[in-house]
């Protein structure tokens, strides 16, 4: 089993089934579980729902592991489903940006922190698009003018309230720029022994305000996760944003004739 721990995206199977990738993701086979569970899960429901593109999204891509390696899951997940997928990178690129109090957790964050080297990232990436600014600033445009196909998946690793309240603005926008319900990863949501993060800070506080602004849509921990006998570090950090008024959320994508016969 310990062989199969931590397995580089470079040695990701060329053939894959559905089955496969869902397996190898929840013995946690992968770099990143996490990220290869969310975009796995997208897939599913946009092929659910007939498309043939969707979009994902990294707040936070710091050095570029993580978006190099959504390339990597995105490219394995198109070989067995056909679904295609558009992935972008939000970053300063000069690291995190000047912090705005107790609520971005300055006991652990200082500004500067996880700078980007542009110019080897960009040459190590096939198709992701990295928009560069401050995310306040570059979530305003973000739709027009990139006219991305439906976001399905977000990756949250900002680290900072004020910086995660500025990237869930990626939500206010129409239907048909969202899956119904987009799965999320909030990186620092459980925080650490020097953070310490709780409800009235950090991106849990971003979450819940988030969360009072509408009663259409909120996001939700994956419960069913949490609920699991043995749960990983991941587990609470993954979660869904529920779009109620979305004119797709009450499709029906399950399997049909569903019953359970008496034994």
């Amino acid at each position: 089993m310990a062989l199969l721990q931590k397995l580089p995206t470079k040695l990701i199977p060329r053939k894959l089934t559905r089955l496969r990738y869902k397996s190898l993701v929840l013995i946690e086979t992968f770099d990143r579980p996490a990220y290869a569970y969310a975009l796995f899960q997208a897939a599913m429901q946009a092929c659910a729902l007939n498309h043939d593109k969707i979009s994902i999204i990294e707040f936070g891509v710091a050095g570029g592991n993580g978006i190099v390696a959504l390339e990597e899951y995105a490219d394995a997940i198109t070989r067995f489903t056909g679904m295609e997928f558009e992935i972008y990178g939000f970053d300063t690129a000069t690291g995190l940006p000047e912090l705005q109090g107790y609520k971005d957790i300055m006991h652990q964050w200082q500004s500067g922190f996880f700078p980007m080297d542009f110019d080897k990232l960009q040459s190590k990436l096939k198709k992701a698009k990295l928009v560069i600014g401050n995310v306040t600033d570059t979530i305003k445009d973000f739709y027009t003018k990139y006219s991305p196909a439906p976001v399905g998946a977000i990756m949250f690793d900002v680290d900072l309230y004020s910086s995660t309240k500025a990237s869930l603005q990626i939500f206010n926008t129409n239907s048909e720029n969202l899956l119904p319900r987009v799965r999320c990863y909030f990186d620092d949501v459980s925080g650490n022994e020097i953070s310490l993060s709780n409800e009235y800070m950090g991106e849990k506080l971003a979450i819940s305000e988030y969360n009072t602004q509408s009663a259409d849509r909120k996001i939700t921990p994956v419960y069913h996760l949490q609920a699991k006998s043995r749960r990983k570090k991941w587990y609470p950090r993954s979660f869904v944003h529920h779009m109620y008024d979305h004119p797709r959320y009450c499709e029906f994508i399950a399997k049909p004739m569903q019953d359970s016969p008496l034994s």
